[in-house]
């Protein structure tokens, strides 16, 4: 009898995540556009291209991406065209593997490091 009870309230709880995910789970990196905007008041493809390289650029480029094991970039759009550094990101430079994010997210975080000056 307490297996039966155990197993119901399993299914149940199962039942109700289930129910979260299909209805109300909108997934990571979602964003509600009002006008090219978020409700925060960025634009979705600066949250993209932040959440990118939080991913995939931080652990080489340093907190807040003020440099570590690679240069820093917080002031990169000082120094590159938002072209030059998508070829960077995409081909790699010196010590910088190409490839590391795709050629579609490369595009927008290159034109998110551009605006950093």
């Amino acid at each position: 009898m307490k297996k039966l009870w155990a197993t119901t309230g399993i299914n149940i709880i199962l039942a109700g995540f289930l129910v979260f995910l299909l209805f109300y789970y909108e997934g990571p990196g979602h964003a509600t556009k009002t006008g090219g905007e978020t409700a925060g008041g960025e634009t979705a493809s600066a949250e993209k291209a932040e959440e990118i390289a939080s991913t995939s650029c931080m652990s080489c480029h340093g907190e807040n991406f003020k440099g570590g094991a690679g240069p820093a970039l917080d002031k990169i759009g000082s120094k590159y065209a938002q072209n030059d550094i998508e070829n960077i990101i995409k081909n790699g430079k010196g010590a910088m593997p190409g490839g590391v994010i795709t050629p579609e997210e490369a595009k927008i975080v290159a034109e998110w490091l551009a605006q950093k000056k």
